[in-house]
């Protein structure tokens, strides 16, 4: 079977130097945090992918560290954002203020930008600030742009969002609705850490050492390694599994398995099955790879479903969750090979 792609390749040489400065990224970013090989991957995927995550933890699992790791490995301009519920929308997108100008010593507005004006963005805590502030910062995200006082300013690119938000802790919180989580490409779990992990953070925070980071790749470098991804092949039994995967999480989809309409109330929309195709691009580049494969679809379907599978009150009183769901699909849902037949996986 022919592969379908967008117009072009992907360029062979500029694939091996993605892969290469996956593995110096992978290699700085670790010497900053310990573990978290799975959570450091999947926000690689995203910034290569153009996304932005939401990484979901419960306090002290170096989210915040990772994220300013990220920055400084990539040589990007860094903005953290403390969310709290007297958080203005002005107060991240940036307002005009009154000054007086030096050369005809009349007074005029002058935009003063807010934080959004940076490559990486750490939204703290997203769900600890009003609606309309949280609106604030999806439509930047959404639309690559900010407007104040009637005027559009861009932001910079590239332009990366990494909301945290803590699981356990829900009072006074407002919770970010779902076509609202739907702009993010990815919801990340950050889990404990190992044993043998945990004792590894211990010696290498309680000490005296500093850790050295090298910045590995800059802005410019960055944006023409997102273009390589769009630029990868894409079989055309590829886009039918991520197809069959995500329509497989709709209830009134006609011969979705059984146990859906029994524990999905709502089913993941097409914005998923785009971010399959994009994650699963990203990641066989930085892998060194120039076509996508099943594999790299089964290793961003958690990230890119978890928060788009809503479940029904059945599935919440059972405890099952959508991960548990959305591993149920993976052994359902048929894997096609490339000659278009379908093979069962094996669990």
């Amino acid at each position: 079977m022919p592969p379908s792609s967008s117009p072009g390749h992907a360029d062979a040489q500029a694939v091996r130097e993605l892969a290469a400065a996956h593995e110096r990224l992978t290699d700085q970013i670790g010497k900053a945090v310990i573990g978290q090989k799975a959570v450091i991957e999947q926000l690689l995927i995203a910034l290569f992918s153009r996304g932005h995550c939401l990484l979901v933890g419960v306090p002290g699992l170096a989210k915040t560290l990772l994220v300013s790791t990220v920055a400084r490995v990539l040589h990007l301009s860094y903005k953290r954002v403390q969310f709290t519920p007297d958080l203005m929308p002005a107060d991240i997108t940036g307002t005009d203020i009154l000054q007086d100008d030096a050369e005809t010593g009349r007074r005029r507005f002058v935009f003063l930008p807010g934080p959004l004006f940076a490559n990486i963005v750490l939204a703290d805590e997203i769900n600890r600030t009003p609606p309309k502030t949280q609106a604030a910062l999806l439509e930047a995200m959404q639309e690559g742009h900010v407007t104040a006082g009637g005027q559009t300013y861009r932001l910079p690119e590239p332009f990366f969002v990494l909301a945290t938000q803590n699981p356990i802790e829900q009072e006074g919180t407002y919770p970010l609705p779902e076509a609202q989580q739907d702009r993010f490409m990815f919801n990340v779990r950050v889990e404990y850490p190992s044993r043998a992990e945990e004792i590894q953070i211990m010696k290498a925070t309680t000490g005296i050492q500093k850790v050295e980071l090298t910045p590995v790749l800059d802005g410019k470098q960055i944006s023409r390694f997102q273009e390589v991804v769009r630029q990868v092949v894409v079989g055309d039994h590829i886009f039918a599994y991520a197809a069959d995967l995500v329509r497989a999480t709709r209830p009134k989809e006609p011969n979705v398995p059984k146990f859906v309409p029994e524990l999905v109330a709502w089913g993941a929309g097409p914005r998923a099955s785009q971010y399959l195709i994009l994650g699963a691009k990203a990641r066989a580049v930085m892998h060194g790879r120039v076509h996508v494969t099943t594999d790299d679809i089964k290793a961003v379907v958690l990230p890119v479903l978890r928060h788009r599978v809503m479940t029904t009150f059945h599935a919440d009183a059972e405890g099952i969750t959508p991960d548990a769901i959305i591993g149920k699909l993976l052994d359902a849902v048929p894997v096609p090979g490339e000659n278009g037949s379908t093979k069962a996986r094996k669990v």
